[in-house]
């Protein structure tokens, strides 16, 4: 895996470095001691996994960095290191995998390591189904909900869609345990895409809006709530 730290001080970024080859010795990792000097080597963040970010940068600080690396490679997870805890706030609006303190790395590093690698796994994994279009490899990431479309299943992705002559139960069973929630008998919904469920509707982040039974009403928000907690 290939990891960038951006600081401006040479000691930090060696301290950090030192952790992460204690944790893992196969990382490639790269220093940056600016935020322009990072976002110049853009050609390197799209490539890594993670990118570690002081906030407290002259001209272009770790915040600003930090949310222009998520426009172009929404995917890169960015963690934002400072000695100073009421930046945590800031962390959240662009986007920031985790926040660290300086002083705790020791402590926290490794914690922050495994949550961040198992969430990567999880982006990575793909499934393999026969589609009336033919054989297909798909990230479980990239699909957005599955629908009951006549004598169909129809897969919607990210500007595609296939379909599959299929059970839907038998989907939900190649799929469980993957971050899908079955809302009806013709919907599977990747949890991932929920922006917000209320008053028996489901509302995604591509704006489509579907409605969740009464019955399954509770249930689906309890899974809701649990996946959410558990990214």
């Amino acid at each position: 895996m290939k990891i960038a730290i951006c600081d401006d001080r040479d000691d930090d970024r060696s301290a950090l470095k030192a952790l992460l080859e204690a944790y893992d010795q196969d990382f490639e990792i790269k220093e940056y001691g600016s935020g322009e000097e990072l976002y110049a080597d853009m050609g390197y963040v799209r490539e890594c996994g993670i990118v570690f970010l002081d906030i407290n940068m002259d001209d272009m600080d770790g915040l600003e960095a930090a949310r222009q690396i998520k426009a172009e490679c929404p995917k890169v997870h960015i963690v934002l290191v400072t000695a100073y805890v009421n930046y945590a706030l800031d962390g959240y609006k662009v986007k920031a995998s985790r926040f660290l303190l300086k002083d705790d790395l020791e402590q926290t590093l490794q914690e922050c390591m495994d949550d961040i690698l198992r969430e990567i796994w999880q982006e990575e994994r793909v499934v393999e189904f026969s589609f009336v279009e033919g054989n297909m490899r798909l990230k479980v990431d990239d699909i957005i909900y599955i629908e009951t479309s006549k004598h169909k299943n129809v897969f919607y992705t990210q500007g595609q869609t296939f379909s599959i002559y299929r059970k839907m139960d038998e989907l939900e069973d190649d799929l469980k345990g993957m971050g899908f929630v079955r809302i009806h008998q013709s919907f599977l919904i990747n949890m991932k895409y929920i922006e917000k469920i209320s008053s028996y509707v489901m509302i995604l982040t591509t704006g489509k809006e579907i409605s969740v039974p009464k019955s399954r009403y509770q249930e689906v928000k309890q899974q809701y709530t649990l996946f959410k907690g558990a990214e």
